[in-house]
């Protein structure tokens, strides 16, 4: 039971982490292109896991897990920070937080598939209850209308599932925080190759760009991911990925909160439904497969 709080704890504070990246990229496209947001913060936060790495010297990823490691870089190094950057340029965070929603499913399907795990009939029957009700929340907010920002945030859903699912695979064999740190310094050397192509985040920008830029640097990019994977490691993969279902009404309250983007009344009904699908998911067994041989 201890075993499972800590990883529906370490899970939770790993989406209210996440739940602030929308609005903040929105407040740091005030002041920067959305390619300097996406290149430059993980140049940053590379820089920090660096040094984080040369002053603890924990134990090092070896041969056959630098798979995992790659492909949980693609995905949240790479994919995700850039398609989201150009999702913002167009779309409000808070129906970008709604588009988003369908992360917990594209983790789950990824820990399938990449991570060798099993699950029960009952866990489908409710993620798939609560991506519905998230599409519906879509319908009802935005109407049927879906243009190029919203196919953005649908190709960021796709790369962050698949870089979770990575990084929470890996996780399950050196600590969660290593493989946040080396995730960024394996794409550091194309990182700055991207970077020598556009300026450095301007010091003299307003300090609401700056403040947003670090959160997305220190926070989104690193810190987020050491409780984030801990708790995919602890408590799987497709079952702690279904707390990111709670992350579109967390990120629609800081949206109120920082951008005064209107939120409507009957938002509390679909998170307290949303909330109960992710209540059920989260009770259903889950195993994972272990190779032969």
């Amino acid at each position: 039971m201890m075993y499972v709080r800590k990883s529906t704890l370490l899970g939770l504070l790993g989406v209210l982490s996440f739940s602030l990246t929308l609005p903040m990229t929105r407040i740091a496209l005030q002041g920067l292109s959305p390619d300097q947001i996406a290149i430059w913060r993980s140049i940053v936060a590379a820089l920090v896991a660096g040094a984080m790495l040369l002053a603890l010297r924990p134990q090092r990823p070896r041969g056959r897990q630098f798979i995992p490691l790659i492909g949980c870089s693609l995905g949240t190094v790479f994919g995700f920070p850039f398609f989201i950057s150009l999702a913002m340029q167009t779309v409000p965070a808070s129906q970008g937080a709604i588009v988003v929603g369908l992360l917990p499913i594209s983790t789950a399907v990824f820990g399938v598939l990449i991570g060798r795990e099993r699950v029960t009939n009952l866990f489908w029957v409710y993620s798939v209850v609560g991506m519905a009700l998230t599409l519906v929340f879509v319908i009802w907010r935005n109407g049927a209308e879906f243009g190029v920002g919203n196919i953005y945030l649908l190709m960021a859903v796709v790369s962050a599932g698949f870089g979770y699912a990575a990084g929470g695979m890996l996780s399950r064999d050196i600590k969660a925080w290593i493989v946040a740190c080396w995730s960024l310094i394996i794409a550091l050397p194309i990182l700055a190759v991207l970077a020598s192509f556009m300026p450095p985040v301007p010091l003299s920008s307003s300090w609401p760009v700056l403040a947003a830029f670090s959160y997305l640097a220190l926070v989104s990019q690193l810190l987020g991911f050491f409780a984030w994977y801990g708790g995919l490691a602890l408590g799987g993969i497709a079952r702690i990925s279904q707390l990111q279902l709670l992350q579109v009404f967390f990120t629609l309250g800081f949206s109120a909160l920082l951008l005064s983007e209107t939120i409507g009344i009957n938002v509390a009904g679909f998170g307290l439904a949303v909330s109960l699908t992710v209540w059920l998911a989260s009770k259903q067994k889950q195993t994972v497969a272990t190779s032969k041989g």
